[in-house]
């Protein structure tokens, strides 16, 4: 345990509003001691937020870090040209009524822009 950021409950009760301050700065946190054994710890409302983030992500994706490695050797292949649009999978899942007009071009991205002519001044 750090001693810096590991203090016994009683002490901490006297510095709350310091310690309150201190954990907004990034990777900060207090391991507050009862008896000399750890008992709770204080950190960011930010940081726990992404931490449960973090493990909500792992627990949805447990292999995330091998999904990325197959999309990332489909994109060298070119296999992503054969992956359904979002319009596709909205059809398939018969939600055609909440679908806008399907796109002009595949991924309803265009390439290149046209732009406005400009009228000559007479």
């Amino acid at each position: 345990m750090d001693t810096k950021t590991t203090l016994p409950i009683s002490e901490a009760r006297k510095k709350i509003f310091k310690i309150s301050d201190d954990v907004q700065k990034a990777g900060r946190h207090y391991t507050l001691t009862e008896k000399g054994r750890p008992k709770a710890v204080i950190l960011s409302a930010e940081e726990y937020e992404s931490m449960v983030e973090t493990l909500e992500v792992e627990r949805i994706f447990p292999n995330l870090d091998k999904d990325i490695a197959n999309v990332k050797r489909a994109m060298k292949r070119g296999e992503w040209r054969k992956w359904p649009t979002l319009y596709d999978l909205k059809r398939s899942w018969g939600m055609a009524d909440r679908v806008a007009e399907k796109p002009k071009t595949k991924y309803g991205v265009r390439s290149h822009y046209k732009t406005a002519s400009k009228k000559k001044s007479r």
